[in-house]
């Protein structure tokens, strides 16, 4: 069924009905909305007056004013052709829509625009006929809207922040603080990806894949990759706030390793993976066919990294240098 908004005639009645204290399952039955789209109209569109409490409530036609503000807001790239082409000039430059929103007020113009109506566009029917989406930084289906968002604060708590984690661990002095991330490749592999890991100390690497981008199996695979080692080989391990790692908890209860994260858009936190992933970009560029990657195949990436001498390991190799820290621990 195609998408109708909510018009006056609707909104009246749900005014109405709000005023003879109908419950809401009944007022969407009345209507033929589903409740969730009215307990919506009515958190969007409900009228405050600081001054006259008493008139605070749900009004048909003051729903219906804001509605069409919202409607115009989300159209003015469309109205404005101007403002839309100067926007899709920034765009195809490769400016995010956020640079483009606050370059628009830092020069004051007459006429701007928010990052999300920005966004709405790409994202749109007319966006999309433009394939505007391919000019953004990271795409993705479709922009989810700024209120349905899932909040990260609870997923990654403060109390895992990397500003939390023990100073050592910065050093890179005391062996078996990894770091983790995810590489991901163009849309034609699907969700199919590659996880990186590294010893902070001796630089060790492991890469394996996944076939798709659940939280559950990347860790799983991750337990069982580090598993093997002795506890103290693999004492924490630092990731970014990516969804990929949001099953981060796992990793405590089923093998003992804690976890910590980076800040928000702060990747430089976790450098010695980043580092990594550029050097495996060389034999996983990103139109790799990971189908047709083997297990063998990756181990031979792997040991082709971990077989390179580093300076920052006076010409050895992270295999040796990890070899030795293995040894002390026995």
């Amino acid at each position: 069924m195609a998408h109708t908004e909510l018009d006056l005639r609707e909104r009246r009645a749900i005014e109405d009905m709000l005023n003879a204290k109908m419950p809401i399952s009944k007022i969407a039955a009345e209507i033929g909305r589903h409740r969730s789209t009215v307990y919506r109209e009515i958190k969007r569109n409900f009228f405050t007056d600081e001054e006259l409490p008493y008139l605070n409530g749900n009004y048909g036609m003051v729903a219906q004013r804001e509605a069409a503000k919202r409607r115009a807001r989300r159209r003015k790239l469309i109205r404005l052709e101007a403002l839309r082409a100067h926007v899709v000039d920034r765009l195809i430059e490769g400016w995010t829509p956020e640079q483009i929103a606050g370059r628009l007020g830092f020069e004051g113009q007459p006429v701007r625009v928010s990052h999300e109506t920005i966004y709405a566009y790409v994202y749109s029917k007319e966006g999309q006929s433009e394939d505007l989406a391919r000019h953004l930084p990271s795409r993705r289906k479709k922009r989810r809207p700024r209120y349905s968002r899932r909040p990260r604060g609870q997923m990654f708590p403060q109390e895992r922040s990397i500003h939390q984690r023990p100073d050592y661990v910065a050093t890179r002095e005391p062996f078996g603080e990894w770091e983790g991330d995810l590489m991901i490749f163009e849309r034609s592999q699907g969700k199919m990806n590659v996880a990186s890991i590294l010893e902070r100390k001796t630089r060790f690497a492991v890469l394996f894949r996944n076939n798709d981008r659940s939280s559950t199996q990347l860790i799983n695979k991750l337990m069982d990759v580090m598993e093997p080692l002795p506890q103290t080989a693999r004492k924490s391990i630092t990731f970014d706030r990516g969804f990929e790692f949001r099953a981060w908890r796992k990793l405590k209860s089923g093998i003992g390793t804690e976890s910590w994260f980076c800040d928000p858009q702060a990747p430089w936190q976790k450098g010695a993976v980043e580092n990594l992933n550029k050097r495996a970009r060389r034999y996983l560029p990103r139109d790799t066919q990971l189908a047709a990657l083997s297990n063998r195949n990756m181990k031979a990436i792997c040991d082709r990294l971990n077989g390179t001498p580093r300076k920052c390991l006076g010409w050895r190799t992270p295999t040796e240098a990890f070899r030795e820290e293995m040894m002390k621990l026995r």
